[in-house]
């Protein structure tokens, strides 16, 4: 299962999302490891991931609209996000204050022999860590818009690369189809400039240019 949260305060409203308790509890503070390993694996571009530093967390989500990155996230985005990462995690919960990660999905490494939610980073430069302190009211709001769905998320990824693949092709299609056009045209140009050349008067002969004998009757 993951759950998925709606920030209303920001607009347009922003979609958080995570792996679920793998232990039967109320409390939404408890990784589900094989959900995590999940979105670890099938995350898109333009995920932005969340986590509390150096402490077991859920690991968090945000989702940019293509052609976004880390760059084009608000602040209070990236501050609710961590707020929620915080509440889930184990012991960054008690805490009054944590640090928290956050980077695209596209910088997170996974190499065999890590423990399953264990992640590296290809890139240390390019994770950034915010402090966070303890703010109920966040969470609460946050809560309040949780819903709980199944998802397949290797065909959700694969759904979403056929879409991005055919947008290529298209465009690619399109590129082609403009550079042939304006091929022809800057032909017929051509053609046209060399036609009138051709044309001016000084370029012309009559019938009786260049003979040089006597005039036949």
């Amino acid at each position: 299962m993951v759950f998925y949260f709606k920030n209303n305060s920001i607009s347009p409203p922003i979609i958080y999302f995570m792996g679920k308790d793998k232990f039967e509890t109320n409390q939404l503070n408890v990784i589900d490891s094989f959900i995590d390993e999940e979105l670890i694996k099938w995350g898109w571009p333009e995920d932005v991931w969340f986590h509390v530093d150096k402490l077991s967390s859920a690991h968090v989500y945000l989702r940019l609209n293509p052609g976004q990155n880390i760059n084009d996230v608000s602040e209070q985005a990236i501050n609710d996000a961590c707020q929620l990462v915080k509440a889930n995690s184990i012991a960054g919960h008690k805490l009054s204050e944590v640090d928290v990660v956050y980077t695209m999905w596209s910088n997170l490494k996974k190499t065999p022999g890590m423990e399953v939610g264990q992640v590296a980073f290809h890139n240390d430069n390019e994770v950034r860590k915010v402090k966070v302190e303890k703010r109920n009211e966040v969470v609460n709001r946050l809560k309040k818009t949780m819903i709980e769905e199944n998802p397949d998320l290797r065909q959700m990824r694969e759904q979403r690369d056929a879409e991005e693949k055919a947008k290529r092709i298209k465009l690619f299609k399109e590129q082609e189809e403009k550079e042939k056009a304006s091929e022809k045209r800057r032909k017929e140009e051509a053609e046209l400039k060399s036609y009138s050349s051709l044309m001016k008067s000084e370029n012309m002969k009559d019938n009786f240019s260049g003979y040089d004998s006597d005039e036949f009757w």
